[in-house]
């Protein structure tokens, strides 16, 4: 008996830009980088072509992107993905020569501005989970894990670190990005060499933080100087201390935390134990020192902070995916400096489109939290997108990337807590010994946040003493033997080393060899003031 086979034919249609052009797309993240864009971006660089060629500098910007989609494949493979949905439309193929020249003529400048043009807060001001009350949660952080190729002009640049073990097999890269911990979107970046302080990158991107803006920090961005220049922004501040740091009190609170003054910026300090117990019977601990600059204790409850202090480490989440997820850990393909600065631009720029693909898809869903959004399924989708060459302008339809995200949303998240390990055991990072014997993931059954009590005395009894002392009589100029019998110490020898420190901390004058007198901003009471009315901007 013959067997009837029946076929259907499926037929799409696509549109791209014409001629010598057509390549120069991105799939449906063209939507997010324009044509316009991108002949904006090479205008203002100078990088626009002098003669029309088979490879013109707008097609080269999208393959310097195609290639930080595909970082595994090499670079005839990236323009097949380009090219494979073009069909009768399709160009000459160029060759691989031709490919590296067109990067070459580009430079690192145009990709370095076209990120700069799409970085900002991608998400509304109604999308839940990137707010607390009127501020957007942002945060600085580094990432030391990207390596370059070992080769010696990216030697010469970048140069190999050296630690107990020996030389890192492979030239290091320091990435500093500020981050809009909602989304996981970047506002800001800059990267160089790994001896760099982190804190001399994150003032390189200070001057993007705004009033609108609550900075969340580690205990890597808490020096003086910093936290003056961050606050100087008009940014609030929610910054965790090194436990070795004991400010001055200035002023106690009712709920156990206290002000001070910290380069003439008014700090508020929350000392915070917080214990943890698993699902597998596990009890973690830990002591969290918090300063802020939402120093009034009714209108920001210090347990409030603490918990919101969490959500710094979406950060991150945000190296993860840009390392591993989108570069797959791989060695960065480019072998001099200028290409290395490109390929770093370029990865840069498709993680932020990315995102801000993932925050207008979660947006159509009201009330959707963007950390149930996929970066993995935005990828991928993204990924398949280019190949068919689909969806590469608005008007052809609402594309694919959106409904992928939300048939797969992410559960939501559970309370869970998984210590950082470094695996390699001689890693210069040991993990801490109250941490090793944790291993993997597990369910956090219950938390408890107590803050500590400042009323008592502190580690450094002598300081809070003499400002109280100091403060029963403000005005008047004390000696240095006045001092140490106020604060029942016998002779002033060990105490003028201290009172030193002070002047330099601008807690008192020096008005005479021998002779100090209190600074007239920490002449308030041991009390503070009640707090002003709420208003409607302080409520979520």
């Amino acid at each position: 008996m013959p067997v009837q086979c029946s076929t259907v034919t499926l037929t799409s249609s696509i549109t791209v830009a014409d001629g010598v052009f057509a390549p120069g797309h991105l799939g449906e993240l063209t939507r997010h980088l324009p044509f316009e864009l991108v002949d904006d971006v090479l205008e203002r660089t100078g990088g626009t072509q002098r003669r029309l060629r088979l490879l013109p500098s707008r097609v080269g910007v999208y393959f310097v992107l195609a290639l930080a989609l595909f970082p595994q494949l090499g670079y005839m493979r990236v323009w097949d993905k380009l090219t494979c949905g073009l069909r009768g439309l399709l160009p000459p193929r160029p060759s691989e020569k031709a490919l590296r020249e067109v990067r070459r003529r580009l430079g690192a400048v145009p990709l370095r501005l076209l990120f700069e043009t799409l970085a900002g807060p991608v998400a509304q001001p109604i999308t839940p989970g990137v707010r607390y009350r009127c501020w957007r949660t942002v945060a600085f952080d580094g990432c030391s894990s990207i390596k370059a190729p070992d080769r010696p002009r990216v030697c010469a640049w970048l140069g190999k670190h050296k630690h107990r073990y020996g030389t890192d097999g492979y030239p290091m890269l320091k990435i500093m990005v500020l981050c809009e911990t909602g989304t996981r979107a970047l506002l800001g970046a800059v990267f160089g060499p790994t001896p760099e302080k982190e804190t001399g990158y994150a003032e390189q991107l200070l001057p993007l933080l705004d009033n609108k803006m609550l900075l969340l920090n580690d205990r890597g961005f808490d020096s003086d100087d910093f936290l003056a220049k961050a606050a100087a922004t008009g940014a609030q501040l929610l910054v965790r201390l090194k436990g070795t740091r004991t400010p001055a009190r200035w002023a106690l609170l009712p709920d156990g935390s206290f002000l001070t003054r910290i380069n003439g910026t008014r700090l508020r300090i929350i000392d915070a134990h917080i214990a943890v117990t698993t699902a597998k019977g596990l009890r973690l601990e830990g002591h969290y020192r918090l300063a802020t600059t939402l120093t009034d204790h009714r209108r920001y409850p210090a347990a409030e902070l603490v918990e919101l202090y969490h959500e710094r480490w979406e950060i991150e989440s945000a190296f993860y995916s840009l390392r591993h997820t989108l570069q797959h850990g791989l060695v960065l393909r480019s072998q001099d400096a200028t290409g290395i600065q490109q390929e770093l631009w370029a990865h840069l720029t498709v993680y932020q489109a990315l995102r801000r693909a993932m925050a207008e898809a979660v947006e159509t869903l009201p009330g959707t939290d963007p950390d149930r959004a996929s970066f993995t399924v935005a990828l991928e989708t993204a990924k398949d997108q280019l190949i068919a060459a689909a969806d590469v302008l608005p008007d052809t339809g609402p594309g694919r990337i959106t409904p992928a995200l939300l048939h797969d949303l992410l559960p939501p998240r559970r309370a869970r807590v998984n210590p950082r390990r470094v695996k390699c055991p001689i890693s210069r990072y040991a993990a801490p010994p109250h941490q090793a014997q944790v291993l993997g993931a597990s369910r956090i059954t219950s938390i408890s946040v107590t803050v500590n009590p400042s009323a008592g005395p502190g580690p450094d009894g002598r300081r809070d003493r003499t400002l109280q002392l100091l403060r029963t009589d403000p005005h008047r100029t004390w000696r240095a033997c006045e001092i140490a019998r106020g604060i029942g110490l016998n002779d002033a020898q060990g105490l003028r080393a201290e009172l030193g420190r002070w002047v330099r901390e601008g807690i008192l004058r020096r008005t005479g060899r021998g002779l100090y007198t209190l600074e007239p901003e920490w002449t308030t009471p041991t009390t503070a003031s009640p707090p002003p009315l709420l208003t409607a901007a302080d409520k979520p």
